[in-house]
Order: structure tokens, then C-alpha cells, then sequence
């Protein structure tokens, strides 16, 4: 489980993600950039709401959809912003991340980006279940209850 008290301070969050799944498990994962990519990233130039995390034909997991915006002063390097990234995880978290995807309506989604204290870039990705409409409806409900409990205190 990821530990929220190792954070330096967060880049991006995906804010559709607890709306729309109901996420079951969440992990911690490094990620492989490029140097101006991490610039980027640090100038919160980043863009996570579209992407997702799958396996591809080597066994690398990855995710697509991640858009880190191009680094202006990058000099000749050629940057692709919308290319998949590969992802840093552990070998018993990959079994595990493995063995739930076998279940059907799981999927894993990004839900964070933010830098570690030591000063990579890391990803919180969660293992998530799409939620129906009535269990979206049920979300607001509470969250405008916890609202309006909130105002009177």
C-alpha cells in the first residue's frame, strides 16, 4: 500500500479516478523519463486524466495515455510527448497486479504523480473496478452530505 508520508509534494492528480472506479488496492511506481522529461514534470507540465497502465508483449508493464508537455530548452534532443512509458515496480507487485487483472472489470489507473523526497518522479496507480451510474449518484450523495455536515460545524 502506498504510504502518503513519503511525499515531497504531488504534480498531478487524476481527479476522475475515484469517480468513475472504485479502486480496490493502490500501488507506488517509478517511472523511466528522459531528462527533459523530468523537467517537465517538475514544471507540473503533466497530464495523466486519459491514461491507462497494461502489459505489453515482453512483460514490461507500461502506461499509454500519460502526456508530459515538451521541455522548451531541451536543445536537440527530439521529445515524443504522448510515447508509453515504462513503469517500476517489484516482482511480488507485479504478481499481485498480474493475478487481479485476471479477474474481469478490473483495471489499473493512474492516480497520482508526485515527487519522491529523494527527487524521482514516482506514479500512484490503483487497481480499479468501474463503478455503475447509481453507485456514481450514491458518491455524490455522500460527498454532499459530508458537505453540508462540514458547514455547519
Amino acid at each position: 500500500m502506498t504510504k502518503k508520508k513519503n511525499r515531497e509534494h504531488s504534480v498531478t492528480r487524476n481527479k476522475k479516478a475515484y469517480f468513475e472506479y472504485a479502486i480496490e488496492e493502490t500501488f507506488e511506481a517509478g517511472i523511466v523519463l528522459t531528462g527533459a522529461e523530468i523537467k517537465s514534470i517538475r514544471a507540473k507540465k503533466v497530464s495523466i486524466s486519459e491514461g491507462y497502465c497494461f502489459f505489453d508483449d515482453k512483460q514490461v508493464f507500461k502506461i499509454r495515455g500519460m502526456r508530459i508537455a515538451e521541455f522548451k530548452n531541451a536543445g536537440y534532443v527530439q521529445q515524443n510527448p504522448d510515447r508509453d512509458k515504462c513503469l517500476l515496480l517489484t516482482k511480488n507487485e507485479l504478481k499481485k497486479i498480474t493475478n487481479k487483472l485476471k479477474d474481469q472489470g478490473i483495471t489499473v489507473i493512474p492516480i497520482e504523480v508526485f515527487i519522491s523526497p529523494k527527487g524521482f518522479a514516482k506514479l500512484e496507480i490503483g487497481l480499479g473496478k468501474g463503478k455503475k451510474i447509481y453507485d456514481k449518484r450514491e458518491s455524490l450523495k455522500d460527498k454532499d452530505i459530508r458537505r453540508e455536515i462540514n458547514n455547519f460545524t
